[in-house]
């Protein structure tokens, strides 16, 4: 499975951009598929996905801001990120999880930076 991840950009605060990642392999395949994002500094935190196509989790810090969707004719998951903080920047990478037979898979993609100004 390859994931490319496109979108990121320089914002000022309160902002908006919209993250978007294309799978090379159907979406309805992943057991998850989302957003992490990795902070200078700080560990790779997760910011939302989707699981088994129909249920979501969302970090905290997100939730009333951000929206994860999907297009499953075009394989593509994407972010959409509203009121941007300077918190927010940080290089985010697409994720897809796969499992099969109790064999989990973890796929990359590539990452976009995003950059939030105060």
């Amino acid at each position: 499975v390859q994931l490319q991840a496109s979108g990121g950009g320089f914002v000022q605060a309160g902002g908006s951009l919209r993250l978007s990642c294309v799978s090379s392999a159907s979406i309805d395949s992943m057991d998850t598929i989302g957003w992490y994002r990795q902070a200078p500094g700080k560990q790779r935190e997760l910011v939302a996905q989707l699981r088994i196509g129909v249920h979501m989790d969302v970090a905290d810090s997100v939730v009333a801001r951000f929206t994860i969707s999907r297009d499953k004719a075009k394989n593509t998951v994407a972010l959409q990120m509203n009121d941007l903080k300077p918190e927010d920047t940080a290089v985010y990478y697409c994720n897809a999880q796969t499992l099969f037979l109790g064999n989990r898979e973890n796929y990359w993609g590539q990452g976009t930076l995003v950059t939030v100004s105060s």
